[in-house]
């Protein structure tokens, strides 16, 4: 799964969630069943489940690019700039 792909995934589920959240206490407050607007909500987060975990084909639009380890090579890693300076508080006398 791509950056895009996992963002796009994100998104669905939190738009999934909700949407089944409000469709289950609708449905629960309407018919009067508490245990039906459960059963509604456990449906929409197995749905949600199914839709999101998977990796498939629609979250893998942009692929990645990596460099081949020879050219790889060619390019060294920057070197973070280390400092090391201690500074020390002073002291009274």
């Amino acid at each position: 799964m791509d950056w895009q792909g996992q963002k796009l995934a994100e998104q669905l589920m939190q738009i999934l969630l909700v949407v089944f959240a409000v469709a289950a206490f609708i449905t629960g407050y309407v018919l009067g069943s508490f245990q039906l607007m459960l059963f509604v909500y456990a449906g929409g987060v197995v749905l949600t489940t199914l839709i999101t975990i998977p990796n498939w084909p629609f979250f893998n639009k942009h692929p990645l690019k990596w460099l081949d380890p020879s050219e790889a090579e060619k390019h060294p890693k920057p070197q973070g700039a280390v400092t090391s300076v201690s500074k020390k508080k002073p002291t009274k006398k």
